[in-house]
């Protein structure tokens, strides 16, 4: 890949938004990047231009693209989505490939995405949509680094979106031509450490931080808000990741009860697929977060906290400290790597302070409950088969237990590198 004009895919679906793709085309090579149009239409045309035909996106999936036509307008964008993924994925390890933009309506934009979601971390993506701005970004973005840009009008050209597309385009550039430059300037990098984070675990997160970075230890944080959680379970599969702290692993309560923080099924799972040094702090799972006002009714007579205008935290019972006990063990159970367990006896999150409170305003005492606590770390260790849990008599906010973390993290960590 030449650094100095790098390439640049143009996903679009050349039947009803050509024109689009070629102004976006032009306006790249304007920007000094060698744009390579790619044909996501999901029917056949005879339309020109592109330099992978919609043919060869739907032969790559094993599909005849004529044969599309009889299928549904979902399972042609599968079958498209599968090819055009592969495609890209071929160019970009064989170097050639430099960024993504594409240019979509609603189902464009859901086509498009789900390839670039298969593309790694930092290549640049830009999505320039008609639905930017809606609720649904969310679902077309995930825990990918897709830059979303607003179409303001329908794909069409006019002197307003016009100038958008060119905005989007000389962005991608400017981003893809760095990206060939790092590409070809190497470099010796730091072992990378995850840290998972939360308000009510900060104290713990930044002077785990501060000594890693000490240590020699480059950092990541990511904040365990669902999209946080992926988006560390993925960069731990993709080896970028030297080991994790998993101080905050919150996101394990909001799975098991429902709440708008999970991050899915498979959190607390691929770093350890992956062979990584682990430490794991059951960090902020004594509550699950809701949008306040949109509580789910089976939990109305539970005990809550408002954190802030939009979160309301719902305090973790017995029987879902139980059930954490479980799913965490299941989960290391199957880490490949080494782990350690940390569980801070005192509290696992600030709000061990403050009192809890029921949907009326009473007061419903403290929500520091130790009992509870127990009962999570008795669960673990019933079920734990691997790994090394150690009961400390601190809170999780306490510089000696975040000095705990780091040195068991030291102990176990394999790179080898001289800090």
């Amino acid at each position: 890949m030449s650094a100095s004009q790098p390439t640049v895919a143009v996903l679009a679906t050349m039947n009803s938004k050509g024109k689009e793709a070629r102004f976006v085309a032009d306006a790249l090579a304007r920007a000094g990047v060698r744009p390579w149009l790619v044909d996501l239409s999901l029917k056949a045309h005879e339309v020109p231009g592109a330099d992978v035909a919609g043919a060869d996106v739907a032969a790559a999936a094993g599909a005849s693209w004529r044969a599309l036509d009889g299928r549904t307008r979902q399972e042609a964008a599968a079958v498209m989505a599968e090819g055009g993924a592969r495609i890209l994925l071929e160019k970009f390890v064989k170097g050639g490939l430099a960024g993504v933009i594409a240019l979509g309506g609603a189902s464009g934009t859901g086509l498009a995405c789900s390839i670039m979601r298969a593309l790694p971390y930092l290549l640049p993506k830009v999505m320039v949509s008609t639905v930017a701005a809606t609720a649904a970004v969310e679902w077309y973005v995930a825990e990918s680094d897709i830059a979303m840009y607003p179409s303001i009008g329908d794909i069409a050209l006019n002197r307003i979106t016009k100038s958008a597309m060119e905005n989007a385009a000389f962005a991608v550039a400017a981003a893809a031509r760095n990206w060939a430059a790092k590409e070809g300037a190497k470099s010796e990098n730091s072992p990378l450490v995850a840290v998972s984070s939360f308000g009510g675990t900060s104290g713990c997160v930044e002077r785990v931080r501060r000594r890693l970075e000490s240590l020699g230890y480059e950092v990541i944080l990511f904040h365990a808000s669902g999209v946080g959680g992926r988006s560390l379970e993925r960069l731990a599969a993709s080896g970028e990741l030297s080991g994790v702290v998993d101080v905050t692993t919150h996101e394990i309560t909001d799975l098991i009860v429902g709440g708008v923080y999970s991050a899915g099924e498979t959190r607390l799972e691929s770093a350890g697929a992956a062979g990584l040094p682990q430490v794991i702090v059951p960090g902020a799972i004594d509550h699950a977060n809701f949008w306040v006002g949109r509580t789910p009714e089976r939990y109305m007579a539970r005990e809550f906290f408002q954190y802030n205008a939009q979160n309301l935290l719902m305090r973790t019972d017995a029987e879902e400290f139980r059930k954490l006990g479980h799913e965490f063990a299941h989960r290391i159970n199957a880490a490949k790597g080494p782990v350690r367990i940390l569980v801070p006896l005192e509290g696992f999150s600030e709000h061990t302070g403050h009192r809890a409170y029921d949907l009326e305003g009473n007061d419903k005492g403290p929500w520091k409950h130790p009992e509870d606590y127990r009962i999570f770390a008795d669960s673990l260790k019933a079920h734990l088969e691997t790994a090394r849990v150690e009961e400390l008599a601190l809170h999780i906010n306490d510089s000696a237990f975040a000095d705990a973390c780091v040195d068991a993290f030291v102990e176990i960590d394999k790179t080898g590198r001289r800090r």
